[in-house]
């Protein structure tokens, strides 16, 4: 028998399945053996854990258990109050809004839609691993997973008194560990809406609620913030500097506005923990902001060195909590164990060589400059985009449709702005309406992704191309 409908009948459900074992194992177990069997179709959406539990005669947190891990699994995605949904046999990599971010390998004139840096800006690492490999030693298993003089150096510049920093392979590995310590199936998590796509993707795996919230040029809305906290979340994600995708950065005045609201929020955020992805750390011409300056005892400050010194290198510092840190490394040590101590060693070359803080420095003048020009020269044509930190515009159009088929059809590809909407109505789930910011005007309307960083010259001709692409409107109902 072949469950065809799109919501699944619980009677169905319950015939299909033997639950002869009625523990998280066993229920995860009988359902992923229906979806690997095809019983259960991508797209199906399953009982809510309160009926599976009630005819099973097991307690809601019982299902809710065999659905996490079912979603760990790939097997089944949670869309929050939308349902829980069969994702397929394991096939859903990369993740959905991932999925939709990712550009497609036929060759273009000028692919402006990867948020990558320019590799050209990047420091040279031939110097940092001559003299590394003279340095580097084999280290051993139970060593600190952070080298001292790394640590020192890191400790220099972070932005607020952290109680431990130590390094991970990546921004997102740190967000995602941080996460996983602190948020439980059917939490609330509040997001920046629009916010970077892989954000919400790791809300779905865990069974998380997202709750998005309306920005503007400095960040975060105060007064969004101060709606969402009325749900009670279990997490914040914040991106301090260079938002990706709207390119805004926090001030610090901001930053004590935001830490305020948390605060006077009283028991509503008493459990809340605040996670920072600062990104684009030194490639940033603002500042650095943090909460942690206010509220160093709930904020995981993350900063990524993958745009300032290369992708690859896939090396972030995470730095807050001393109990919470110390949580996310015991896990990690159960499988990477550590970063890398010769990545870490190239990093601390980086960090303080005088030639690679250089070659930094000048990629970010030469950021800045770019986001400039191009900036100018879309608004003097007309579009309202807004002045940006970092190497991402976000662009408003008539259709995002039409708009990538206008600029693939000039050799020009951007990201389309779908994926990085954490409420697809363009409403700000926090209040039940949208109020004005850069997600969605007030008209409604779409946007794209551009990725300014990687335009090298010919401003006036690119900012032809995106202008004209974002003003039209193709046949076919686009």
């Amino acid at each position: 028998m072949v469950v065809s409908s799109i919501r699944v009948d619980l009677s169905q459900l319950i015939a299909l399945a033997a639950f002869d074992d009625v523990s998280p194992r066993g229920i995860a177990g009988e359902l992923a053996r229906l979806i690997n069997a095809g019983e259960l179709r991508h797209g199906d959406r399953l009982p809510t854990v309160r009926e599976l539990g009630a005819a099973l005669g097991v307690s809601p947190a019982t299902v809710s258990q065999a659905w996490q891990a079912l979603a760990r699994a790939g097997l089944i995605v949670s869309r929050g109050r939308a349902g829980t949904f069969v994702q397929g046999n394991g096939s859903g990599w990369p993740a959905a809004r991932m999925r939709g971010m990712a550009a497609p390998e036929d060759p273009v004139r000028l692919d402006l839609s990867r948020g990558t840096p320019d590799s050209l800006l990047l420091p040279a690492l031939g110097p940092a691993l001559s003299r590394v490999s003279a340095r580097a030693a084999t280290g051993s298993y139970q060593a600190e997973p952070v080298i001292p003089a790394l640590a020192a150096v890191l400790r220099e510049s972070w932005p607020s008194d952290a109680e431990q920093i130590v390094v991970v392979d990546g921004a997102l590995d740190a967000i995602s560990r941080t996460l996983e310590q602190v948020v439980r199936y059917g939490d609330r998590v509040i997001v920046e809406h629009p916010g970077f796509p892989p954000f919400l993707d790791l809300l779905d795996v865990l069974g998380a609620e997202a709750v998005p919230v309306a920005l503007d040029e400095h960040g975060v809305r105060p007064e969004s913030l101060a709606a969402a906290l009325g749900r009670k979340p279990a997490a914040l994600l914040l991106q301090p500097r260079a938002q990706n995708p709207t390119g805004a950065s926090m001030t610090p005045a901001r930053a004590e506005e935001l830490a305020r609201v948390v605060r006077d929020a009283g028991d509503d955020a008493a459990d809340l923990v605040i996670v920072e992805d600062d990104h684009s750390g030194l490639i940033s011409t603002e500042g650095d902001a943090t909460l942690g300056t206010w509220l160093a005892d709930r904020v995981v400050h993350v900063r990524s060195f993958s745009k300032s010194h290369g992708p690859d290198l896939r090396i972030a510092a995470v730095g807050g909590p001393r109990d919470l840190i110390e949580r996310i490394m015991s896990r990690r040590m159960l499988g990477p164990g550590w970063t890398s101590r010769m990545l870490q060693t190239i990093l601390l070359d980086l960090l303080t060589d005088g030639a690679a803080i250089d070659a930094v420095a000048e990629a970010r003048r030469a950021y800045y400059t770019r986001q400039r020009a191009l900036g100018d020269a879309l608004r003097a044509r007309g579009v309202r985009a807004a002045h940006a930190d970092g190497i991402n515009l976000w662009m408003p159009v008539v259709s995002e449709r039409s708009t990538l088929v206008q600029l693939a059809a000039a050799g020009i590809r951007v990201a389309g702005g779908s994926p990085f909407l954490a409420a697809a109505d363009g409403t700000d789930a926090s209040n039940g309406r949208y109020t004005a910011g850069p997600a969605r005007t007030r008209g409604g309307g779409d946007f794209v992704r551009v990725t300014v960083g990687v335009v090298r010259d010919d401003f006036d001709e690119v900012a032809d191309a995106l202008a004209v692409a974002g003003r039209q409107v193709v046949a076919g109902g686009y």
